[in-house]
Formats: C-alpha cells, sequence, structure tokens
C-alpha cells in the first residue's frame, strides 16, 4: 500500500509539472511514465481489495441468501416454539384431567363412607330402638303382673273377711292403696323407659352430626385445589 501512495504522489506531481496546452485547461504528460507509475499502482494494490470488489458484485445474492436463511431460522423457530407449546398444552390437559378423575375418586369415596357411616348409624338406631321397645315392654308387663298379683292378693283378702264389715273396709282401703302403688309404678316405669330411649336418641344424633360435618369438611376441602388449579396456567409443581 506503502507503493500505491508513492506512486499517485508520483503521478499527480507529473501533472503539476507538466506543460500546459495553449488555450486550454489540458496539458502534456510522458506518456511512458505515467503508464510506468499506473502499473505499479496496479501490481501494489492488495488483492483483498478485488476480493472486497467481489463481495460488492455479489452483494445481492449474498443479501438474498442471508435474508433466506434467517427466514428459514425463524421459521424453524416459530414452528419449534408451536410444537413446544401443544406439547405443554397436551401436557396440562392430561394432568388436569387426572387431577380431576383424582378429585372425583376421592369424593365418591368420601360419599360411599359417609353413606356407610349413615347406614350404620341407622342400624344402630333401629337396634336401639328395638331394644327399648323390648325392654319398655318388659318393664310393663312385670308392672301389670305386679299389679294383678296385687290385685288377687286384694281380692283373696277381701274375700276372706268378707263377713267383718271393718277388715272388709280395710280390705277395700288396702286394695285401692294397692292398685293405686300398682299405677304408680307403672306410670314411673314408663317415664324411665321413655327417658333412656330419649337419651340413647341424642346420642346417636349427636355423632350422626358429627359424622356429616366431618364428610361435609372433606368435600369442601376436596373442592378448594381443583377450582384454584383450574384458573391459573397450571402450576405442575404444586
Amino acid at each position: 500500500m506503502y507503493r500505491v501512495f508513492e506512486a499517485l504522489d508520483e503521478l499527480v506531481t507529473i501533472v503539476e509539472e507538466a506543460r500546459g496546452v495553449p488555450m486550454t485547461s489540458g496539458c502534456v504528460v510522458p506518456r511512458g511514465d505515467v503508464l510506468e507509475l499506473l502499473d505499479d499502482v496496479r501490481d501494489a494494490i492488495p488483492a483483498e481489495l478485488d476480493d472486497a470488489q467481489d463481495v460488492l458484485d455479489h452483494k445481492d445474492e449474498l443479501v438474498g441468501k442471508a435474508k433466506h436463511d434467517a427466514e428459514a431460522g425463524v421459521s424453524k423457530a416459530r414452528a419449534d416454539a408451536e410444537r413446544m407449546l401443544a406439547e405443554a398444552q397436551a401436557e396440562a390437559e392430561a394432568m388436569l384431567s387426572d387431577a380431576r378423575a383424582r378429585a372425583e375418586r376421592m369424593i365418591a369415596e368420601a360419599e360411599d363412607q359417609a353413606e356407610r357411616t349413615v347406614a350404620a348409624g341407622r342400624q344402630e338406631y333401629d337396634d336401639l330402638v328395638g331394644r327399648s321397645h323390648s325392654e319398655a315392654e318388659r318393664m310393663i308387663q312385670a308392672g301389670r303382673a305386679n299389679y294383678e298379683r296385687a290385685t288377687e292378693d286384694g281380692r283373696a283378702e277381701q274375700a276372706r273377711l268378707v263377713n267383718e264389715q271393718e277388715v272388709v273396709r280395710a280390705a277395700h282401703a288396702e286394695s285401692a292403696r294397692i292398685l293405686d302403688a300398682a299405677q304408680s309404678e307403672s306410670i314411673r316405669l314408663r317415664s324411665e323407659c321413655d327417658a333412656y330411649v330419649d337419651g340413647k336418641l341424642a346420642d346417636f344424633e349427636d355423632l350422626l352430626a358429627h359424622t356429616l360435618r366431618s364428610v361435609g369438611k372433606g368435600r369442601s376441602h376436596l373442592r378448594g385445589p381443583a377450582v384454584a388449579g383450574a384458573s391459573a396456567p397450571f402450576d405442575y409443581g404444586a
């Protein structure tokens, strides 16, 4: 490159010192010297300039190829992004479906457990009521038997003392007392039986209410995460 600049300087000097042509702006220069200097310039020009010229000559082709490659890369990236998005959506839908299935299965199991608990409670209630009725019937029969036995005793005593007026009056009074006592005992036994049955039914009512509250809390807990998960982009880490 130094020789190029040196030859250019010599050409400038030759032109400046050349003899001018009268009445024109032209001049007379030594052709051999100028051609020699031009050959020196041509030889001294680096090959990179030719390469650069080739690049300039083919710039449209290179720019078109680069643009084509860029568009192909963008298309491939877009296709990859769409494929990855489709795969992510499919996986999210599969996981959401699985979560819903698990939630429905848990709800069904909870409802089945609640039904079994209620059925067991009803069976226990029926058994308790049956036993209470049997116990009440037994106590009533015992009261009636005591009443009848006391009545028979009173009647026998009355028959034995039928000929004695005072004794007869006493027998009537004793018989009435025994009858009143038997009726009072029967009423007392019935009241105790009713109280016993009412207490057992109250205990069963508390047990059944507690079971139903537990089932309701379980169902509310199962419905909560399922609704929250459906409104977001589906966080699989949760």
